[in-house]
């Protein structure tokens, strides 16, 4: 069974990039093609942060099954549902991306939403990892395209408006008809370590990422997370995150999972 985790937080506060700087660490650490990135943002920016091209989206093909003649059967439909996400998947250097698209238009999407659901399920079975990167606010999660997330990163500036924002995601996440087994913050732009420390009360902090101008230098260039140098005091932060508790029994689960299939 692989590990969901989801990324949130408001536009703005650096979500895109660490998500991707996270599918990296873990790139690092886990065999090619065990993770599925997600890129549940309209834009594609994690796209653009990992350098892939998306093949194409999962509102494409919500949209074509929506719209299939009545006379075709459930089983029909579900089959060419599964054919269209198949196709959509981008196989890049070591993992896959599968990239959700714009949000439903007018008109009932429960049944292909249903389906979309159920092979969702099925297909992050495949992988050790599924890091779903989310638009600004809870948008994706709240349509429950996947029904499990193991752990929901919250990322959030050391800010009186960050701070709020995080603990609005905190209860709206709570109230979500899925099951959220872990939520903490990722304190983003950090000027030091002891500026997040119980920032917030009843929510756990998973770790605290520094200001790095390497990270704005790259990002201006036009390049991806993995020109980023090995010694990145950002990129160090996130891979020092997924080694703290947070991660640490689902990395280590997943290692060993994947060493025995």
């Amino acid at each position: 069974m692989a590990t969901t985790i989801a990324i949130s937080g408001k536009g703005g506060s650096g979500k895109t990039t660490l998500a991707a700087m996270m599918i990296r660490a873990l790139l690092d650490q886990l065999a090619k093609g065990a993770i599925l990135a997600v890129d549940a943002d309209p834009n594609a920016c994690l796209a653009l942060s990992l350098g892939v091209a998306p093949a194409g989206t999962i509102a494409e093909i919500r949209e074509e099954a929506r719209t299939k003649p009545a006379s075709n059967t459930g089983v029909d439909r579900l089959r060419s549902l599964e054919y269209g996400i198949q196709a959509a998947i981008t196989e890049a250097s070591g993992f896959d991306l599968l990239t959700m698209g714009r949000p439903e238009g007018p008109g009932c999407y429960c049944a292909a939403n249903n389906m979309l659901r159920q092979f969702l399920d099925k297909l992050s079975s495949q992988y050790q990892f599924v890091i779903v990167d989310n638009e600004a606010g809870m948008e994706h999660l709240s349509r429950r395209t996947t029904n499990n997330v193991d752990v929901l990163c919250i990322v959030a500036e050391p800010t009186s408006l960050g701070t709020l924002t995080a603990q609005r995601i905190s209860e709206i996440a709570k109230q979500l008809p899925i099951s959220v087994k872990q939520i903490g913050v990722i304190w983003n732009r950090c000027e030091s370590d002891s500026v997040c420390e119980s920032r917030l009360d009843g929510i756990e902090t998973f770790g605290c990422v520094p200001m790095d101008p390497s990270v704005l230098d790259v990002l201006a260039q036009g390049k991806t997370v993995f020109d980023l140098r090995e010694d990145s005091p950002a990129f160090s932060a996130v891979q020092r995150i997924l080694k703290d508790e947070m991660t640490r029994r689902y990395v280590e689960g997943s290692r060993s999972a994947g060493t025995q299939s």
